[in-house]
């Protein structure tokens, strides 16, 4: 019996359990990423391992997310990352040079290696044959100094790509048809691996496209094999040597299987306020609209830049909309800039931003009130865009150019013939704001520089045995990290202070949950199914560990969220009987007993004042255990065990 590609890289890597679905194993990591808005977390946590020089075979930290300038505390924490990066072995991308994932593909990426990245995107690897995987600022810390890496023995499944897209229809379709079959909730616990014939017709970029929005569902990550378009890919990035073919074996066997005909499938649009809220463009008909960004990781490649500067050249944007567009990375803005490209995206009234992830992550940009807007990025959650009653909408750049000129919602197939936009043979090369690190003889010699807003890791406790306190709060489905640790210029700045950011922890909920639970001293959240979906930041069990959550309870969790709280020292639970949900209030007075043991036999039992008893799943591996019981992943990895 053959193995999927997944398992191939899976059993490459494996240092820790074993090859059983649902098994927890560990894994070596060969690369890891960091971006400014997790990074200085993930480096304090780096330093206080204690651990000199990184141990992996790349560490990259980029500048990308917290650009925006207006006070000293990005610029503080921008320098305290490259200090650290060139003290400790670490490679530094540096405001300007682009998104990190965009970057990353382009200059760093291995068919066939191990990544993991401190951002729920890094799945764009993927698009290169490599298994790159999001994870909280610690677990990549703790990869960083050379430990394994955990994850749940994923199920695999057979995505078959079939036919070849038509003119006009894009790489965004195509995940977006995924996601409107498969939900946010779909790829919980699993890998989406891409075969077949249509696979060919795809180039990195489109297939990078394609497994950055896998994230939004749930997905641990996706992959496409690595081929000869690979190869092309990587020798114009003047890297063929790094190239290796990457592929399943032809009698593998999945878990599940689902198959897409490219041929069919036509402009889409995920609507207001989910990405598997997916429509056609024909549905939503002619839809007047106030603003259109196009970049972000999903869509910034020179590619997709090219399509639309064609759409634009000699056009003027609609009087009624904002059109900003935010090429990927340097290079790409380098090449937009000596082939004219960017001429005609500036002729037709665009406004060009930065090579960085801007609007994506709330940092400028925000629609008008109650404004319609479209956007390529990857996430539409209620808010995260800076206005919250704005109508975010996640279109292809082909959509997004064509809407931006007419003023409306408007489908690109209209247009007949499809220019050929070809993958140059050679992309311009320069790496001059990558800083290497220096030399591990010289690295006693680098100062690490830190500003006032940088503030030590959240205090943590050994678990206790039991937990007598009130629900601090309970929501509902679906809470994203962006409804828990809000983004956007205002808080993205304080990431490096969990006392500060702390103050904004579910403010889009209820904004007086910080003080509720700060004076209650301990709490527990309750929530309901897919709690935690969205980014992989850990700010968002951090400052619940700050405000005195020891427990959260929910239907059931996203992945990345779930193992942060564990590497935070609070107890993920799920209800046994989900229905249990509606027993429990926000202020009921709640214990766990027992903990101990109940963390061993992997059920638990919460009672509450009013006389309910109500199970609870904590299915946990001895690890998981452990790390609990000495209070989360930092002690755990110190303590040597």
């Amino acid at each position: 019996m053959g193995l999927t590609l997944t398992e191939k890289i899976l059993r490459a890597h494996v240092v820790d359990g074993e090859f059983k679905k649902g098994a927890e194993i560990g894994l070596k990591i060969d690369q890891t990423l960091t971006q400014d808005a997790t990074g200085t977390m993930a480096y304090i946590e780096f330093e206080a391992i204690g651990i000199p020089r990184v141990r992996t075979e790349r560490s990259v930290a980029y500048i990308d997310h917290n650009t925006l300038q207006n006070g000293f505390e990005n610029a503080d924490d921008h320098r305290f990352i490259g200090s650290v990066a060139k003290k400790h072995g670490i490679y530094f991308s540096r405001p300007g040079n682009g998104i990190c994932h965009q970057v990353h593909l382009e200059r760093f990426g291995v068919p066939g290696k191990t990544l993991i990245g401190s951002d729920s995107h890094t799945p764009t690897g993927g698009g290169l044959g490599m298994l790159a995987m999001g994870a909280g600022g610690l677990d990549v810390a703790v990869a960083m100094g050379g430990g394994a890496y955990y994850i749940t023995y994923p199920k695999v499944v057979k995505i078959e790509l079939v036919g070849k897209l038509r003119p006009w229809v894009s790489a965004k379709d195509v995940i977006l048809e995924v996601l409107r079959r498969l939900s946010v909730k779909g790829g919980v616990g699993k890998v989406m691996e891409y075969v077949g014939e249509g696979v060919k017709t795809l180039s990195v970029p489109e297939r990078a496209t394609i497994t950055n929005m896998g994230a939004e569902l749930g997905a641990t990550t996706s992959i496409f094999p690595s081929d000869e378009i690979t190869r092309k890919f990587l020798a114009a990035e003047g890297r063929e040597e790094v190239w290796s073919e990457q592929k399943a074996d032809d009698d593998a066997v999945y878990d599940e299987e689902l198959t897409i005909d490219l041929s069919t499938l036509s402009p889409m649009a995920a609507c207001p306020h989910s990405p598997d809220n997916v429509k056609s463009v024909d549905e939503l008909g002619e839809m007047k609209i106030d603003q259109v960004c196009i970049g972000s990781c999903t869509n910034s490649s020179l590619a997709d830049m090219m399509k639309v500067a064609h759409i634009l050249k000699g056009k003027t944007v609609a009087p009624n909309v904002s059109l900003a567009i935010a090429p990927g990375s340097k290079q790409v803005l380098n090449m937009l800039a000596e082939n004219g490209a960017l001429a005609d995206m500036i002729a037709a009234g665009a406004r060009v931003l930065e090579s960085a992830c801007g609007p994506c992550i709330g940092m400028g940009q925000s629609p008008n009130s109650a404004g319609i807007s479209l956007r390529t990025f990857n996430r539409n959650f209620l808010g995260r865009s800076g206005t919250k009653d704005a109508q975010v909408y996640l279109v292809s750049p082909e959509v997004a150019a064509l809407s931006a000129i007419n003023g409306y919602l408007s489908n690109p197939t209209t247009l007949g013939e499809m220019p050929e936009i070809k993958m140059p043979e050679k992309f311009l090369i320069n790496d001059n704001m990558v800083e290497l690190p220096a030399a591990e003889e010289d690295a006693d010699k680098v100062e690490i520089l830190r500003g006032p807003n940088i503030k030590p890791f959240p205090e943590t406790h050994p678990l206790e045995n039991e937990i007598a306190c009130k629900v601090s709060l309970k929501v509902e489905d679906n809470i994203t990290t962006d409804h828990i640790m809000p983004a956007g210029a205002k808080i993205l700045p304080l990431r490096s202070n969990i006392p500060e950011i702390s103050k904004h922890c579910f403010e889009v909920v209820d904004e007086a949950f910080p003080a509720r639970a700060k004076a209650l001293g301990k709490s527990v959240i309750v929530g309901g199914t897919n709690y935690g979906q969205g980014s992989s930041r850990e700010h968002a069990a951090l400052a619940p560990l700050y405000l005195g959550v020891k427990a959260v309870i929910t239907k059931s969790f996203a992945r990345i969220h779930a193992a942060n709280l564990i590497n935070a020292g609070i107890l993920p639970l799920t209800f046994a009987d989900p229905a249990d949900y509606d027993k429990i209030a926000e202020g009921d007075d709640v214990t766990l007993s027992d903990i101990f043991e109940a963390v061993e036999r992997g059920s638990m039992t919460l009672s509450t004042a009013k006389g309910e008893k109500i199970e609870l799943v904590c299915a946990y591996s001895p690890r998981q255990i452990a790390i609990l019981k000495a209070g989360g992943l930092l002690p755990y990895t110190k303590s040597g065990k």
